[in-house]
């Protein structure tokens, strides 16, 4: 299988007035071609900073990428000019963000705004550009696209924004597609849509997936594998079916303990994490999980645990993964 995206030792800082954040603290991983990594976790752990990194897109200042590599290609894309990357995002990567309203700009047609991006990357005639964005919507089952397409940003509903969202994103037919949290704005009814129509297209396009998310339920249909971030570390990794079936991170645990269950009766309230996720401000010294579990010991207050192979295809960041992990289950 071919090797699409390989990041390596990726670290991310803040500039702020209330001192540095550590947003990102040595991540690595990598994307197959036509693979869906899920990458899951809290509010703040850098999911959506590690993604808009590689693609030049946290604004510098405040932000600064310390260390790492983003192979593309053969490519280093944290060592290209912004130039060079605008031939990239859209064109080879795209990324469709969480809030539609935000990411659309409310005074453009959708028309010009589905057509930007051919006319820059491919040089289409107007006419040409008009036609394929009439193509992508029907692609993502907008009704009525001759004249939705003239529509502005505030006549769609949130779902229908985030179909034109995902239509902007396969305009030109992108390697990877760079999903951060689709779904979170919409209820639950659409959320599902919205999941179905991106695997749907990912499958007929053969594009390669990454899924920024919180919800470890959602991963489950859509995931080939699935890394699990903390306080801006990777702190487990591992094919879908492991990570539900056996989860070796204290985190993983306690977030598939905290989901609800259709096949299983609960004698009581859902088990929620107790703390509260780390202040970055302040580096991480040791395991950052250590204050919120139940068995950590004084290695994991001092000693920082590198993701560590449990079989060839799983790691966990953490000491005890071998051992009183597994016991705990």
């Amino acid at each position: 299988m071919t090797r699409l995206l390989e990041v390596t030792d990726l670290r991310v800082r803040f500039n702020t007035p209330e001192g540095i954040v550590h947003a990102v603290n040595g991540i690595s991983y990598h994307l197959d071609e036509g693979e869906v990594l899920a990458v899951v976790g809290e509010s703040g752990s850098g999911k959506s900073v590690s993604m808009m990194s590689i693609l030049g897109l946290i604004p510098s200042p405040p932000g600064e990428i310390i260390s790492g590599r983003a192979l593309y290609q053969g490519q280093d894309l944290l060592q290209l000019d912004e130039d060079e990357l605008e031939q990239i995002r859209g064109r080879e990567i795209g990324m469709i963000f969480q809030d539609p309203m935000t990411s659309l700009n409310p005074v453009l047609s959708i028309e010009r705004q589905m057509t930007e991006a051919l006319l820059q990357h491919f040089n289409m005639p107007k006419s040409e550009a008009k036609h394929r964005a009439l193509e992508l919507f029907e692609m993502v089952r907008i009704p009525d696209p001759a004249n939705r397409l003239s529509n502005y940003p505030h006549q769609f509903s949130g779902g229908m924004r985030q179909r034109v969202m995902i239509a902007m994103m396969l305009a030109c037919n992108p390697s990877i597609l760079i999903a951060d949290e689709p779904t979170t704005a919409l209820d639950v009814t659409i959320q599902a849509q919205i999941v179905d129509l991106i695997q749907e297209v990912k499958d007929k396009l053969g594009m390669a997936l990454i899924w920024i998310t919180h919800d470890l339920g959602v991963v489950a249909s859509i995931a080939d594998r699935v890394a699990v971030m903390y306080a801006g570390r990777i702190v487990e990794e591992a094919d879908v079916d492991t990570i539900y079936e056996d989860p070796n991170h204290p985190y993983t645990k306690s977030l598939l303990a905290a989901l609800p269950r259709i096949d299983q009766r609960r004698a009581g309230r859902l088990k929620s994490i107790p703390g509260t996720p780390p202040n970055l401000l302040v580096e991480p010294r040791g395991c950052s999980f250590a204050p919120r579990c139940d068995i950590a010991t004084d290695r994991c207050w001092s000693e920082t645990p590198p993701l560590i192979p449990t079989t060839s295809t799983h790691q966990a960041a953490c000491w005890l993964s071998n051992v009183k992990v597994r016991e705990a289950q």
